[in-house]
């Protein structure tokens, strides 16, 4: 992984961050988004909405829930309750955009839309978007509510564009947030949609954080900071740690944060004919005609400065509470 020859120096470079870049991205136009999250499957979604909302850059129209199997059932009602606890609770905003319960389960079958309010929020949020001025519309878990409003209009396809995280790599095959809704995917891939995909293989490479580097960037840095870092931990230890005593070797991914990266500008990507998608999740040829955006790199080093000045400053000008929230990701008491 890449981050295996730098520990050191991100570790310094997280710790001596300032809020220099933050200052220079004010004068950038704003970009309206709207986010679809599986908040509570487990900790990246979390770290997404906090950079999505402390951005300035963002104009966030809504961010709206969505389903996966390990969130409690009904998923979309729960991931919403979660979305809610981050936003109000553990970033400390009263004012905030709308926040959305999208779909609780994946499509029948890919031409037969599942409505849900959020379904409804961004066919109607797209209506004032055309094709020269398009809404972007991040989709960081399953692509239920976004397959299902295109389902539902077809005419969104010429007022937003889509940035996925999702597949593997450029080959297809399966993966978390593929698997939760085949159908919708194979929905979205058929449809005229612009689409920009990040897969897992340019996250594992750019977005890996060990224990030490995820505590060097976050343990002390305030009641956000001591959050994201509680949640690492705890997701860490369960999930990620290997079992012999002392070997903490292992990285986990912040993959969500791709699709932030792309709209800021900290990726590369090259652009290749659209394929089709079987329901095993392997690619068939398209028509040749469309295409799909993959990013192949990102800008860590540039990324995680931008997102710990974000965090830094807002801390400086808003109290947020200290206080101890039960867990409500990813299963957990």
């Amino acid at each position: 992984m890449r981050l295996s020859g730098r520990p050191a120096y991100l570790a310094a470079f997280f710790l001596g961050v300032t809020g220099a870049i933050c200052g220079a991205q004010n004068a950038d136009a704003r970009v309206p988004v709207v986010l679809s999250t599986d908040v509570g499957n487990e900790i990246d979604d979390q770290w997404a909405i906090a950079y999505l909302l402390l951005q300035p850059r963002f104009e966030v129209l809504g961010v709206m829930s969505a389903h996966a199997p390990s969130i409690s059932a009904p998923a979309g009602q729960t991931s919403l309750r979660i979305l809610v606890d981050v936003v109000e609770n553990r970033l400390g905003m009263s004012t905030h955009p709308p926040l959305i319960e999208g779909g609780s389960l994946p499509l029948e079958n890919a031409k037969t839309p599942r409505m849900s309010p959020a379904v409804r929020f961004l066919v109607e949020t797209s209506r004032r978007f055309t094709r020269d001025n398009r809404l972007t519309v991040l989709m960081i878990g399953a692509a239920t509510d976004v397959a299902s409003a295109i389902l539902t209009d077809p005419t969104i396809v010429d007022r937003v564009r889509v940035i996925q995280m999702g597949f593997p790599d450029e080959k297809g095959g399966e993966e978390f947030n593929i698997h939760n809704d085949v159908h919708a995917v194979q929905a979205i891939l058929d449809s005229k949609v612009p689409l920009v995909i990040g897969p897992g293989n340019v996250c594992r490479a750019s977005l890996s954080l060990s224990l030490d580097q995820a505590r060097a960037m976050l343990a002390s840095r305030g009641a956000i900071g001591a959050w994201l870092w509680e949640e690492y931990q705890a997701w860490y230890y369960r999930e990620v740690k290997p079992l012999r005593v002392d070997d903490f070797s292992k990285p986990w991914v912040i993959w969500d944060n791709i699709a932030l990266a792309y709209v800021l500008g900290m990726t590369q990507q090259h652009t290749l004919p659209r394929p089709g998608m079987r329901d095993d999740m392997s690619f068939v040829p398209g028509s040749g005609i469309r295409t799909v955006t993959w990013i192949t790199d990102v800008d860590e080093v540039r990324m995680w400065a931008d997102f710990l000045s974000l965090v830094d400053a807002y801390q400086r000008t808003h109290a947020v509470s200290k206080k101890i929230y039960g867990r409500l990701t990813f299963m957990m008491p």
